[in-house]
């Protein structure tokens, strides 16, 4: 009962103070599914077609920033839980991007009935990176037993990981509000919780994706890599006392498929690069008031981060807003963009390391495992963490936008 009404007064400060930055939806339902009939087909810019274009994505990005406030909401009673039941690990959320709107809208335009954006349950996406299997399994409990919100659906990845070796547990909830927040009721918010090594695993396949230029988030690009992401990650399986996707070899097997990939591949020695192939700048933050937001902006082509600090959340959703529609104009589609909610720029690379190039902690795993060592214990790997001094901004150009707030990691308690 103290936890539930706990998390009750973290929802009612949270309304109190923030609801005033957040919109309602002012179209019907029937007005998103047109949109997504528009934003999901092939763009052709015109003068006849340029306005309804335009629309169609005012109404897109107004009905998925009406996910922000319950995908907050939920982040903080996770917050929640973790501070009451003393365990260790940290909060993420964000908000879809676009781009991966509009692709997942035309990968499933030739079903029967097409999926339109009130179908999505992770328009808004909130993650928990847990230190141990232990506390994450007790994060799952707490969320599945004391959350308030309409628990529909889930998808246990832990214990049965994707054939990619992809692993975490998925929570779909529709948001329940009261009082003022009901008129969100029923926006469909995806939690995710994981262990640190499952974070790093899952960071790694987006680092070194963008890095090479391939989907291998997606299961698509080089059957080496995919294959030897994939053995990594049933070691991580089974050091952590979980079974590792079907089909895969027995440990001494793996190892040995492990030791050629890294051959053929140079793996380690790549990833050991990557962190100083990619380099990143932000613009002057001024001393006298701490940023609400950072805007990262990760461009395939130069392989630069550019981190740029924001004051005001509607300015930044503006900007990211407009950003977009001139990225569909353009046909470009050559940038990785987050918008970013933050304390300070350690907890940024903390929560999104993939956009950093900081695929470390990964790498050390995998040294070891091709040199005949177990998986080492996480939380010493922790401690050897570096990030790479940012170098002199060379373009300030940015765009895009992805929703997204982190918090500090606790300490372990001392024994």
């Amino acid at each position: 009962m103290a936890e539930n009404r706990t998390s009750g007064k973290v929802q009612m400060r949270l309304g109190r103070a923030k609801m005033s930055r957040y919109d309602s939806f002012a179209h019907s339902i029937e007005d998103v599914h047109d949109a997504s009939q528009v934003i999901g087909g092939d763009l052709t810019w015109t003068p006849e077609t340029e306005e309804r274009i335009r629309q169609a994505f005012t109404i897109a990005n107004q009905w998925r920033d009406s996910h922000a406030y319950p995908m907050r909401s939920m982040r903080s009673s996770m917050r929640a839980h973790i501070r009451l039941q003393d365990l260790n690990g940290f909060t993420a959320a964000r908000v879809k991007r676009m781009n991966a709107i509009r692709g997942k809208l035309r990968r499933m335009s030739g079903r029967r009935r097409p999926l339109g954006l009130a179908d999505f349950q992770d328009l808004g996406g909130c993650r928990a990176i847990m230190t141990s299997m232990g506390d994450a399994e007790k994060l799952i409990n707490a969320v599945k037993q004391r959350f308030r919100h309409h628990l529909w659906d889930e998808d246990d990845y832990i214990h049965e990981a994707r054939p990619t070796g992809y692993r975490c547990h998925h929570l779909k909830f529709a948001f329940v509000g009261c009082g003022d927040t009901k008129v969100f009721d029923g926006r469909r918010i995806e939690l995710q919780i994981r262990t640190d090594l499952q974070h790093s695993w899952a960071t790694a396949v987006e680092a070194i994706g963008m890095f090479v230029g391939e989907e291998l988030k997606s299961g698509k690009g080089s059957p080496q890599w995919l294959r030897l992401l994939a053995l990594v990650s049933a070691e991580f399986a089974e050091a952590e006392g979980c079974d590792p996707a079907k089909g895969m070899p027995g440990h001494a097997e793996r190892i040995r498929e492990l030791k050629d990939l890294n051959g053929e591949l140079g793996a380690v020695k790549i990833l050991d690069n990557l962190s100083t192939a990619v380099f990143w700048s932000q613009d002057a933050i001024s001393p006298e008031r701490t940023p609400s937001y950072y805007l990262l902006r990760y461009d395939n082509e130069t392989k630069q981060v550019f981190v740029t600090p924001h004051y005001k959340s509607r300015f930044a959703f503006e900007s990211y807003e407009s950003a977009e529609i001139s990225d569909n104009i353009s046909g470009l589609d050559t940038a990785n963009v987050v918008l970013v909610e933050a304390d300070k720029m350690d907890n940024l690379t903390k929560a999104y390391p993939n956009y950093f190039g900081d695929v470390q902690l990964f790498k050390m795993q995998l040294n070891a495992l091709v040199h005949g060592e177990e998986v080492s214990e996480f939380k010493v790997a922790l401690q050897k963490r570096a990030i790479p001094t940012p170098r002199e901004r060379v373009d300030p150009s940015w765009i895009g936008r992805r929703g997204m707030w982190t918090e500090p990691r606790r300490k372990p308690k001392e024994s």
